[in-house]
């Protein structure tokens, strides 16, 4: 799992974090202020990446979280079958199959070049240039 460690307190909105072993993104930050004999909180609302899933994390502001490595590639639309498609990596030539998100806006045909990111292990289809 490509992930790295930072602090929760450099964590802002629209980054991404790794809650419960899935990538989410962070959509709403609260930071408590500090109490008598406690520490700053901060409180993160997310999103998940790939199963779409709201998930809230409440944490010291100092505490280690996980951030995740975001591999974004280019590749090539050989086949369109479905809800699924068949891409070549236009870097290292590999073919595989993705799912085609039900949130996808483009219409994909072959010869097509699009975006897709790596996140710990899985494939997601983002972007069509």
């Amino acid at each position: 799992m490509p992930t790295k460690q930072d602090q929760i307190k450099n964590v802002k909105e629209g980054d991404y974090i790794v809650i419960d072993g899935e990538p989410c993104v962070a959509t709403k930050r609260k930071t408590s202020s500090a109490g008598k004999h406690g520490s700053t909180k901060v409180r993160l609302q997310t999103r998940g990446i790939i199963d779409d899933r709201k998930r809230q994390i409440v944490k010291p502001s100092d505490a280690k979280v996980k951030v995740p490595i975001i591999d974004k590639k280019a590749a090539q639309v050989i086949s369109v079958s479905g809800d699924s498609v068949q891409l070549m990596d236009l870097e290292s030539y590999d073919t595989f199959e993705i799912a085609v998100p039900d949130d996808y806006d483009y219409e994909l045909e072959e010869g097509d070049e699009v975006e897709y990111w790596e996140v710990m292990g899985d494939k997601l289809l983002k972007d069509k240039k």
